[in-house]
């Protein structure tokens, strides 16, 4: 299989939106762990807890994704070397590996929404609730 130079560098405007979204993902989380932190000084309630401990696993899991999100673009850049030095096996084969690292920091981006999903879910239903009771 035989590809072009330009053919990895169509990865850096797609990876670079993608890692722009995960920081802000980050950022938007880490703002919302330092107020729960500050709630939980004052009412030391096991929902906040609860809440934290979810927050720090989606914060390992955007680590994650922007791990395989740089990986997958340092690949891209070292399969254009490589072509660039005419060594196309070598350059195929890195730029393959991009397209999977790719993936997964996708495939983890993905779980990190289903679990957020599900916790804002449970503050609907919360929610509901207090909405049923005053209709009741």
């Amino acid at each position: 299989m035989q590809i072009h130079i330009e053919t990895p560098a169509l990865l850096f405007s797609a990876t670079s939106l993608i890692l722009l979204a995960f920081t802000n993902r980050f950022l938007t989380i880490a703002q919302i762990v330092r107020g729960l932190k500050q709630s939980y000084h004052h009412t030391k309630t096991k929902s906040i807890l609860l809440e934290l401990k979810n927050l720090n696993l989606r914060l390992s899991l955007i680590r994650a994704m922007q791990l395989f999100g740089v990986m997958s673009l340092f690949l891209s850049v070292f399969a254009m070397l490589f072509i660039f030095l005419q060594l196309q096996f070598l350059g195929v084969l890195l730029f393959g590996i991009s397209l999977f690292s790719l993936m997964i920091s996708l495939g983890i981006s993905f779980w990190e929404i289903t679990i957020s999903i599900h916790a804002l879910r449970l503050h609907l239903s919360d929610l509901n609730e207090l909405i049923d009771e005053t209709e009741a």
